[in-house]
């Protein structure tokens, strides 16, 4: 199925150049659109999520498609849509395509339907927010960038609040793994770890922040932050999709400004609800866009929190 492309043409307009300079400033600055509601999107979403359920049967094919086909056309979803690069007409034929393709395995973060229909909606709003941001195409390529920085070399100095896993590389890496999880399987979260060692600084800074303030906020002897998924290529994010995961294209995450957070193991210190409550309120603050994904959630940050977590990063690091 072909996604209509969302290159903007050229638009009809004058020819004619104004003759006072006092014109071409008024003329260049066109009032610009308002931005969309997300509040507003979210709920839409939220309810869109209930008539699915209830629409989850084999038999109910139609019924969905007529529900998504409805439904992404309320203004409060069509705002957001409307707003990154497919489109309305692309994103319902992307997401239409995604649930006729959806198969439940153990991989996926979608653990049915709904959950797919969620997190391709909710994670719009990441794509919305850096549509003009350049994708990392290749794993080359992020290992090349110069926008991103090695945690290795910042755990290393003690320089990281957050805790993460890297995923073994070497058949004998992948035997001790499963080795320490069968004498060990609570001790860590059950994740394969990251591909890529490496994040843009304003997203250290802010997973820095979180984690801070979630130690400060659970009790002594709680595990800090762990972060399960950084930045991917768009290679590695196609070769997740063949292997089952609800890897959604495009993807915040192949443009490093989003994270996975792990959630599920924090249930056993009975700290979870604090750590949502915590992302929850850097949602609703503008800072960050949430997606529950289950055992993780999705946190992508607001281009309008990058500045400032950009010095935060050049401060805390002393560069």
């Amino acid at each position: 199925m072909r996604v209509p492309s969302r290159s903007p043409g050229q638009r009809p307009g004058s020819s004619v150049t104004p003759a006072a300079p006092t014109r071409r400033r008024a003329f260049a600055s066109p009032t610009r659109p308002a931005a969309p509601d997300l509040e507003a999107y979210r709920a839409a979403v939220a309810d869109l999520l209930v008539e699915v359920g209830a629409l989850a049967g084999e038999s109910c094919t139609s019924a969905r498609q007529m529900l998504i086909d409805d439904r992404l056309r309320e203004p409060a979803i069509a705002a957001v849509l409307d707003a990154t690069p497919q489109g309305p007409v692309g994103a319902r034929e992307t997401l239409l395509l995604e649930m006729a393709r959806y198969q439940p395995n153990a991989r996926s973060s979608a653990a049915d339907l709904t959950a797919l229909v969620r997190i391709y909606l909710l994670s719009r709003v990441d794509v919305m927010w850096w549509r003009d941001a350049p994708t990392f195409l290749t794993d080359a390529q992020v290992d090349a960038s110069p926008e991103l920085v090695d945690l290795e070399w910042l755990r290393r100095r003690d320089l990281l609040r957050f805790r993460y896993t890297e995923q073994p590389r070497t058949l004998l890496g992948r035997g001790t793994r499963a080795v320490r999880r069968r004498l060990l399987p609570a001790a860590t979260p059950r994740t394969a770890g990251l591909r890529f060692r490496r994040a843009r600084r304003e997203v250290v800074a802010l997973l820095n922040d979180i984690a801070r303030q979630f130690a400060a906020s659970t009790p002594p002897g709680t595990p800090p932050l762990w972060v399960t998924s950084l930045v991917r290529s768009a290679e590695h994010q196609h070769r997740l999709r063949r292997l089952g995961y609800a890897a959604m294209v495009p993807s915040g995450h192949c443009l490093g400004w989003a994270v996975d957070v792990e959630m599920e193991w924090f249930d056993r210190f009975g700290v979870r609800d604090t750590l949502a409550e915590l992302l929850l309120a850097r949602q609703r603050a503008g800072e960050v866009n949430v997606v529950d994904e289950g055992q993780a959630w999705h946190v992508c940050l607001a281009p309008a929190a990058r500045r400032r977590l950009r010095r935060a990063y050049e401060a805390e690091m002393g560069v």
